[in-house]
């Protein structure tokens, strides 16, 4: 199979899975002293016992690195009126201008999310381009109002 066939089947994919709903995330962690995030939607309950979801996160992406080396990392679930701050953690910059965060046993959590779980990596396993990271959940909580931050067909939406 020529690149260009890979390229042309990979956007195919690409494509067909967007049509595929999925809530919106932001993942955080850290760096050292600086606190790390980005937007992420492919976030999945795995286990009731133990308590454990996964992650899966693009390796070329310095979150990456960043949560292999701190061994814990946090799930900010966004509610829907949060489109602007998942752009926020989508670009480049400066992610955590102007938000607030709470630390939580060393990871920086978002104040705004309508939900939240601090994890410790239990497992990081190869998943192609990304690495699946398989997080043991050591405190979750949620807030009782707020519905979720929607991605489809690469657009925001909510549940109605």
């Amino acid at each position: 199979m020529t690149a260009s066939a890979v390229t042309d089947s990979a956007l195919a994919f690409r494509t067909t899975m967007s049509r595929l709903p999925s809530g919106v995330s932001v993942i955080t962690t850290r760096a050292g002293d600086a606190p790390i995030g980005m937007t992420a939607s492919s976030v999945t309950a795995l286990s009731l016992d133990p308590v454990q979801l996964l992650v899966c996160v693009a390796n070329h992406l310095f979150t990456r690195k960043a949560i292999s080396e701190h061994g814990s990392f946090g799930v900010n679930i966004l509610g829907e009126d949060h489109q602007a701050l998942a752009r926020q953690f989508a670009t480049k910059g400066d992610r955590f201008a102007g938000v607030e965060v709470d630390e939580e046993d060393g990871v920086p959590m978002l104040r705004a999310a309508i939900a939240n779980v601090v994890c410790d990596v239990a497992a990081a396993l190869p998943g192609g381009d990304h690495t699946i990271f398989v997080g043991t959940a050591r405190r979750f909580g949620h807030v009782d109002e707020g519905r979720p931050l929607v991605h489809c067909r690469g657009e925001f939406g909510r549940i109605v």
